[in-house]
């Protein structure tokens, strides 16, 4: 198979963008310029990478924050990197702690879902470990986004409105005013090319730059954040920030039709992509559009996510071992059970033994893939006073059942539904790719280097394709560019398939590809957001 099909029958008319010296590639443009800017001072693409997420906290605070979690997957000099920058559950936040206060389960709004945001740290370790510039440039263009302001694209309007309608329904408490009086300080939300600052975004921004991260962790900013959860009874303080490290990790992967699909350990998700993978392979898939290609993925999707949301959680605390279930011999079983009929999954038992994605590449051969989020949007609708920090809501995944593996712990990391994905064959990258949305993440992995290496699709094209989401038993959304033909066969065995309201609910994903020959560089954007490459 030719990696790049140019010609391919089902690429897409849109054009995949191609250069030399660098690339960005994410779902808003200001936030792709601020690393395009990076890059071209001089810095590589990790720090465009740390330039980019910072800016996306300002540009797209709809979808991340600086109080949020981040992963990356970072390839430097022939190797693979992994970061899991994920915060735990506070150490005062327990299944005792909240029977006492009588809550019977993990909201989604307010101080019990918070957990230790471990972005700045990510910025601050990656800058450390493989960074060219001073994080106080590298950060410069977030500030200057924050302090001047910035005009609001479509999508992103679109996406603050219906926040904003949300919570101004939903959140009720004077803790939730910090909220409205940062994004919507009119009382409403802002209109599409309106301008919108936040100087006290700016203001932590620059402390986080100057501190490298200091200042959040174990300085002024850790004080501000106890102090707002102490005044309104929240559980996170000082002691579990000032604790908080992130963690470099190696990378998990299989092999698929010889190319190595990457993802980060758990507590990601990453493996319910790998685990599909695993079971397609032992498929031979001649069109993308085809109902029995469609069935076979979503069959294999539902197999693999009944597994990970029995299984995953904090990696430390799982009861099965990762590679039992990336096993060639455990795919195997699990492939037995998919038929011409729709299943309704059920966990197997293997031998014992609201975000935002990016994708940097410099001249030197350096890729980043890269993922954000505050979860659910905005996250937990509270915002630390003076800082525009946004706190996420990450612990909504949790369960109080103390018998199910991602039960509530001091100190223990949830299920988290973030991954970056990266690309290699042989002993050389091919690159960077994502697709964000929450329990999408994995489903749209699939289809992107399906689609990729499957059918021959460029980036744009693997992009641009339909996409379909299993959302629970033998429930499936289906896009309205879907053939027809494809929902009638697909409802003829078995599927209860709907069509999608909008293009929200698949995703939004960023590709960079690198020919090892040549070195250029070729990148895809996400066509259902404001996404853009920038490159030179």
């Amino acid at each position: 198979m030719k990696f790049d099909a140019l010609h391919h029958p089902y690429a897409s008319k849109r054009m995949t963008a191609y250069a030399r010296n660098g690339m960005v590639a994410t779902s808003q443009p200001l936030a792709a310029q601020a690393g395009l800017e990076i890059l071209q001072k001089g810095g590589n693409a990790i720090d465009a990478a740390i330039a980019t997420a910072a800016a996306l906290t300002v540009v797209e605070p709809t979808s991340n924050g600086i109080g949020g979690d981040a992963f990356a997957l970072v390839w430097v000099k022939g190797e693979l990197h992994g970061l899991n920058a994920s915060g735990p559950a506070p150490m005062g936040l327990s299944i005792e702690a909240l029977e006492k206060a009588g809550v019977a389960e993990i909201p989604k709004f307010g101080f019990i879902p918070v957990t230790v945001p471990g972005a700045p740290s990510a910025w601050a370790a990656l800058s450390e470990k493989f960074g060219r510039l001073p994080l106080t440039d590298v950060l410069a263009p977030a500030i200057r986004y924050a302090e001047e302001g910035y005009p609001l694209s479509p999508v992103l309007a679109y996406h603050w409105e219906r926040a904003f309608v949300m919570y101004k329904k939903l959140l009720k408490g004077e803790e939730y005013q910090h909220w409205f009086e940062t994004f919507a300080p009119e009382g409403r939300a802002p209109q599409v090319g309106e301008m919108w600052r936040s100087p006290d975004h700016a203001r932590t921004l620059r402390l986080i730059a100057e501190t490298k991260a200091e200042a959040f962790y174990r300085g002024e900013l850790a004080e501000q954040i106890d102090a707002y959860s102490r005044k309104y009874g929240g559980y996170i303080r000082k002691e579990d920030l000032a604790s908080y490290q992130p963690e470099w990790v190696k990378p998990i992967g299989v092999n698929y039709r010889g190319y190595d699909v990457w993802e980060i350990p758990p507590n990601g998700h990453g493996l319910v992509a790998l685990q599909a993978l695993n079971i397609l392979k032992g498929y031979e898939f001649l069109q993308q559009d085809a109902v029995d290609t469609y069935h076979k993925q979503i069959e294999a999707i539902k197999l693999a996510f009944a597994d990970g949301q029995k299984y995953i959680t904090d990696h430390g605390k799982m009861r099965v071992r990762v590679e039992d279930l990336l096993s060639d011999a455990y795919a195997d079983e699990r492939r037995k059970l998919i038929g011409d009929k729709a299943l309704t999954p059920v966990a197997g038992e293997p031998p014992r033994g609201g975000t935002v994605y990016l994708a940097t590449a410099d001249g030197e051969g350096n890729m980043v893939s890269f993922i954000q989020s505050n979860y659910m949007g905005f996250g937990s609708g509270l915002v630390v006073p003076g800082t525009g920090i946004g706190l996420q809501n990450r612990g909504h995944n949790f369960t109080l059942d103390r018998e199910h593996d991602n039960c509530l712990e001091p100190g223990k990391k949830s299920y988290h539904t973030i991954i970056p994905g990266f690309m290699t064959q042989g002993d050389q990258a091919v690159g960077p790719f994502g697709v964000m949305g929450g329990f999408m993440q994995p489903q749209g992995h699939v289809q992107v280097v399906m689609n990729t290496v499957d059918f021959g699709l460029n980036p744009q094209a693997a992009l641009d394709a339909p996409r379909w989401q299993w959302m629970k038993d033998k429930l499936v959304e289906i896009e309205h560019s879907t053939p027809d033909h494809i929902v009638q066969a697909l409802a003829a065995r078995g599927h209860s398939v709907r069509w999608a309201v909008g293009s929200g609910g698949f995703g939004r994903g960023q590709i960079i590809w690198r020919n090892p020959d040549t070195g250029v560089l070729k990148g895809g954007t996400e066509p259902r957001t404001d996404g853009c490459v920038a490159s030179y």
